[in-house]
């Protein structure tokens, strides 16, 4: 064999050895993955959830995270003493399949507990019951009807759907009903499948606006959205009363076990009916919430001040939606916020730094928002030394609120004990959590003293986190122009 045909043959072997490896290597990573329970969470710290972007579920209202869902994943995730690593799904007719392969731990999702469902994932302790009904559109003038010719207009029985048409996702448990019925009425229901891209309340909105005619939704979704559309007809029911759950894996024993023990437990106190009814009973806040504009399923605005943040952002080669993450941390997008140390406005400014950067009683959002810019622009070139620029933006986040200079004893704490002193994850976070206790405070390195150091540790740790929502919800792009006025 010649040197060409052994060269040729070996680079051959060396890639189809390295194919198998790789094969094999991503199925180990799978399979990893999939037999995930309580034990491998906690030692990677996360609990990975799967959920979906619905006007109840998960949303941006007005700078804040919210939703049912995630409310009570939060809850979950401390009680497990772990971190919630959020996954919003891009499909909802592929939750399970995404759970099934180990992409996350839990589908945080309305699910309706069904045989066939059983087969293939094991639910949590039911959350609520609720049945499924018909939603319809009143027909045009109903304002000015009888009650009696209102319902002549519409369906009052299943039995009056024969021949017509149903818009339903195909993998939901509406499809599987619908189905159902169409057997037990001896007549077929059209059924019109939606793509998995629509969450439940979005397919309302469209019978609402007349772009379909029917679709069927749980009875709490169904009247939550129909506060908000008046013309719409929840009243017709389509099914039994059904539990609804959330999924995990059936290998995930651990976790099921520590997410019932936690269900039940939340069961007994007032706050998880108290969550219950934020999203599905309080009709005036949901109204609220559709009307504005710093709705996230709106206009993907997080503040009236979004020009003005993204105008001071270029300044500081920020990411807009960070800070405005941090306007949030300080104020909550309040002009006439003060603190109990004296701190105003929407950064939150003390008097003498106020002063220093010229901003005077009567300075408006703009002037308030460069000067609190200029001066986190200034913090940051404090830190020069520090290449990575995340923990850059961390360091100067904590020095805005805690002050340099304990930023500075920290970073000398931090060598002092043999860490990082340009990390701040884990590192000089650590120390600075330190200078909270005399025997640190004291240290011969520590020149300006005690610090509350739960106050910039929990203040640079929540501004990421809500940086992650708004970067789920919000475009990076340059918000319009848009007055300041507003809900």
């Amino acid at each position: 064999m010649n040197n060409f045909k052994k060269s040729f043959l070996l680079c051959f072997l060396l890639l189809f050895s390295c194919k198998e490896y790789s094969v094999e290597k991503n199925n180990r990573i799978e399979k990893a993955q999939a037999n995930r329970d309580l034990a491998e969470i906690k030692a990677d710290g996360k609990l990975r959830a799967l959920i979906a972007y619905s006007a109840t579920s998960y949303f941006l209202y007005r700078g804040q995270a919210m939703g049912y869902e995630y409310e009570l994943l939060k809850r979950l995730a401390d009680d497990l003493g772990v971190e919630l690593e959020l996954h919003v799904s891009r499909d909802l007719d592929e939750m399970l399949s995404e759970l099934q392969k180990g992409d996350v731990d839990i589908v945080a999702h309305g699910l309706a507990i069904t045989s066939e469902r059983k087969q293939e994932v094991a639910f949590a302790e039911y959350l609520y019951i609720t049945e499924q009904v018909l939603v319809q559109r009143k027909p045009d003038g109903w304002r000015k009807m009888t009650l009696d010719n209102i319902r002549e207009a519409m369906v009052n029985d299943p039995i009056e759907l024969i021949g017509d048409t149903v818009s339903v996702r195909k993998n939901s448990s509406y499809f599987k009903r619908i189905k159902n019925l169409s057997r037990e009425i001896g007549g077929e229901i059209i059924i019109d499948t939606l793509t998995g891209n629509y969450a439940t309340d979005e397919i309302i909105k469209m019978v609402a606006e007349g772009d379909i005619k029917y679709t069927l939704a749980d009875k709490n979704l169904a009247t939550i959205n129909a506060s908000y559309y008046p013309n719409l007809d929840v009243e017709v029911p389509l099914s039994f009363s059904q539990r609804i759950a959330w999924a995990l894996r059936p290998e995930a024993s651990e976790l099921l076990k520590a997410t019932n023990d936690w269900i039940r437990k939340e069961k007994k106190e007032s706050d998880y009916y108290v969550i219950y009814n934020k999203y599905f009973k309080n009709k005036r806040s949901f109204r609220r919430r559709v009307n504005s504009p710093f709705y996230s399923l709106n206009q993907k605005q997080i503040s009236r001040y979004d020009p003005i943040i993204k105008e001071n952002s270029r300044m500081l080669g920020w990411d807009w939606r960070l800070l405005a993450s941090l306007i949030y941390q300080e104020s909550r997008f309040d002009p006439n916020a003060e603190s109990w140390s004296g701190a105003k406005g929407l950064m939150q400014l003390m008097p003498g730094t106020a002063q220093e950067l010229g901003v005077t009683e009567t300075a408006d959002a703009g002037e308030v928002i460069k000067a609190g810019s200029k001066y986190l622009r200034q913090l940051y070139q404090n830190f020069e030394q520090i290449t990575d620029s995340v923990q850059r933006i961390k360091f100067t986040m904590a020095a805005y609120n805690c002050g340099y200079s304990h930023v500075l004893d920290a970073q000398n704490l931090a060598r002092e004990k043999g860490l990082k002193d340009s990390i701040w994850d884990d590192h000089v976070e650590k120390m600075i959590l330190a200078l909270s206790f005399p025997k640190n405070y004291n240290h011969e390195v520590v020149k300006f003293g005690y610090v509350r150091g739960l106050e910039p540790f929990q203040y640079v740790e929540q501004i990421f986190q809500r940086f992650d929502h708004y970067q789920k919800f919000i475009d990076k792009e340059e918000p319009e122009n848009r007055s300041l006025a507003g809900s």
